[in-house]
């Protein structure tokens, strides 16, 4: 739903972040983090929280607790409660909307306790040619870019006939005509959520998903539609059922995120043909896509449709190089990154010009780039999965084929599991934030990436 009518307990537990403190007795702490996140529009007025019973489980409190700090908020103003009909928020509408911001977004700086560890991305460091090519970065080609007024709507022609190149030795003819550089591939993603999706539009996403796209949809208004992921890909059985009433699809081939799954050729010729048929806009996320862990290399981008229907890919330098690159691209047919372009200009104008000539240095190793991150990735999963062997034999994990980290069914309540964990200082993400519909309780996503005594010391208090 575009506005949130019943805030789910897993999701306001993730929303809420370290609320705990030390001086503070608990419900008046619990009241003090729920009152920041109505002050701030987050729980918008006129939504109701979860029953005390739900709320306390998924933080690892006494119903008195929730119940005090209910009663707390009441008497400050901020709840009603009525027999029947829960507690919900008080308060005026403000102009930022009534859309229930939550997950990757909401979670970044959110603790009031310090942090020993956070697992709560798996975003990684910069890769050492990152530092070797800035500082090799010839300043004389700035001169070209300092007698203009500095802003290319679309980005640096260097660049994007760059990323055009790389689309077409994959096998996917493009011109740079077709690439519109971003501020990295979340600005990306909220772009087409925002341009191409109207309130009340159904968007298919994938069940599990990448939790920026599924913020990004919830806020445009869409209603979503999550296809089961299957250990091989898209459960596309499904999918051809569905695919008739969709506005859009948004989905991962490679290196899905949060699963680490690449689908097979098969798959994502299937697919084509399916959106093809039924004329669906579909946005291929290919951020992760050179986080390769297996032999078998960087996937394909998905093939066009045969008739009907368009794709639209999304990549970034982000993944492979470095997150402080904040340059990331759109790769459609002309007239769409016409469209895009309009919305994204009347954003920020245009990405940084001294990153976008960063990147394209980057860019242009960018096979020595993916041999030293697929060296350094392998070496780490083959740490973590000889700790998760020893120390919890009982979580059950699929070798992932890309990504940087492991998504894991530990077979009991991760949401719990997370809240226990934040308040011995470690942040991760249990499985209801990848979620279109809070499922995957029992999962949780885990980053391999750190160092194996960080890891390891991560899932010893994660019990």
């Amino acid at each position: 739903m575009a506005r949130a009518e019943h805030v789910d307990s897993a999701a306001l537990a993730r929303l809420i972040g370290g609320w705990r403190a030390a001086d503070v007795p608990l419900p008046h702490a619990l009241a003090d983090a729920l009152a920041e996140l109505i002050a701030g529009n987050v729980l918008v007025d006129g939504a109701a929280l979860p029953p005390q019973r739900a709320l306390a489980a998924a933080l690892g409190v006494s119903r008195g607790t929730v119940a005090e700090a209910y009663a707390e908020l009441t008497a400050r103003g901020r709840l009603t409660s009525r027999q029947g009909s829960g507690s919900r928020i008080r308060r005026g509408r403000s102009a930022g909307g009534d859309h229930l911001v939550e997950g990757r977004l909401a979670s970044f700086g959110r603790t009031r306790r310090p942090v020993e560890l956070d697992l709560s991305s798996g975003a990684l460091p910069a890769l050492s040619l990152v530092r070797d090519v800035v500082s090799a970065v010839d300043l004389r080609e700035l001169d070209v870019y300092l007698a203009d007024d500095g802003y290319y709507a679309a980005g640096l022609p260097r660049l994007r006939a760059i990323v055009a190149e790389q689309y077409t030795t994959q096998g996917l003819p493009t011109g740079p005509e077709q690439i519109l550089v971003t501020s990295g591939s979340q600005q990306a993603v909220w772009l087409c959520a925002s341009s191409l999706v109207a309130p009340g539009d159904e968007v298919l996403v994938e069940e599990p998903s990448y939790r920026g796209a599924i913020e990004a949809f919830r806020t445009a208004g869409a209603r979503l539609t999550g296809v089961p992921v299957r250990r091989d890909g898209l459960d596309l059985d499904h999918l051809e059922r569905v695919a008739h009433r969709a506005a859009l699809l948004y989905c991962q081939p490679a290196a899905h995120n949060p699963t680490g799954i690449s689908w097979p050729a098969a798959s994502r010729e299937r697919l084509s043909e399916i959106v093809g048929r039924h004329d669906v806009l579909t946005i291929e996320d290919r951020s992760c896509a050179d986080l390769v862990l297996d032999d078998r290399g960087v996937r394909p981008p998905l093939p066009d449709p045969a008739k009907g229907g368009s794709v639209i890919r999304i990549g970034t330098a982000s993944k492979l190089l470095w997150g402080g690159l904040r340059v990331g691209w759109i790769r459609a047919e002309r007239p769409m990154i016409v469209r895009l372009t309009q919305a994204k200009a009347a954003l920020d104008l245009a990405a940084p010009v001294i990153d976008q000539m960063v990147t394209a240095e980057l860019l242009a190793q960018a096979d020595r780039a993916r041999q030293e991150r697929t060296a350094r990735l392998r070496a780490h999963l083959a740490e973590a999965a000889a700790v998760l062997a020893q120390r919890r034999p009982a979580w059950r994990w699929t070798p992932p084929h890309g990504g940087t980290a492991l998504w894991i069914d530990t077979g009991t309540d991760a949401v719990a599991l997370a809240e226990r964990a934040r308040r011995r200082g470690v942040l991760v993400t249990a499985g209801p934030a990848f979620s279109p519909s809070n499922a995957q309780r029992s999962r949780l996503r885990l980053p391999f990436w750190r160092p194996v005594d960080q890891f390891a010391h991560a899932v010893e208090l994660l019990e």
